[in-house]
């Protein structure tokens, strides 16, 4: 079974992002695929960020964060 919700340590992995890209990326409000739990953890719902991540294809550059 593949995990919905991914850590910011997780998402690291997947992406191959640093830490701080991918906290930005989480900490954005704009951003779709944040999860917060009621408390302080971040985590990222892995089927919108894809969904995101396949928007940004085709785009000239995914703005720096």
């Amino acid at each position: 079974m593949e995990k919905v919700l991914l850590s910011v340590k997780e998402l690291m992995e997947y992406t191959g992002w640093g830490e701080n890209k991918v906290r930005a990326l989480l900490n954005d409000p704009t951003m779709p695929f944040t999860f917060r739990d009621g408390t302080s953890r971040l985590q990222c719902n892995k089927r919108l960020f894809d969904k995101w991540l396949d928007s940004q294809c085709g785009k000239q550059r995914v703005s720096r964060l």
